[in-house]
């Protein structure tokens, strides 16, 4: 079986990182600190404007809520939250929420939008050629190819 069939190296690493978190017993915990991923979307964007996920204690989690309308509010919410939260995150991931009032942590900003490569030229793939000349490995070749031609387009980004 070659290592395509099983996935390459990328499988390889996805695997150790699984084994390890496994023997170490942190495959849990993992899962539960996933809730901070998916919190925006579960509880929606009002509410993750005055609410946000603070610690994790075993499967209870401590959730800020900056006023206490908010808090009388997600009090009502909360078999609802812990239960959309589980979906996303498997079954009994989150047992509970605990309120507790005071300043919400701004939401992380988003990503700025991705400025496209600039393209290479025909000088910049005759370089390539010449750079990966000695190399006999198709996919080697293929590979580092594409990270000669990467590096290039981010140098010349930052000219740019």
């Amino acid at each position: 079986m070659s290592k395509k069939d099983r996935g390459g190296p990328a499988a390889d690493v996805s695997n150790l990182i699984t084994a390890i978190l496994e023997k170490h017993g942190w495959q849990t915990q993992i899962q539960r600190y996933r809730a901070w991923l998916c919190w925006d979307e579960v509880v929606g964007p009002q509410i993750a404007q005055h609410a946000r996920p603070l610690r994790l204690r075993d499967a209870l989690l401590e959730v800020r809520v900056d006023q206490a309308a908010w808090m009388q509010q997600l009090q009502l919410l909360k078999p609802m939250i812990v239960k959309k939260l589980n979906e996303r995150l498997g079954d009994d991931t989150i047992r509970d929420l605990f309120l507790k009032r005071g300043p919400v942590p701004l939401p992380p900003a988003p990503p700025e939008p991705k400025q496209p490569l600039p393209p290479l030229t025909n000088h910049d793939h005759a370089q390539i050629e010449t750079i990966l000349a000695p190399v006999r490995d198709s996919d080697l070749r293929s590979h580092l190819g594409h990270l000669i031609a990467l590096d290039m387009q981010l140098k010349k980004k930052k000219k740019g």
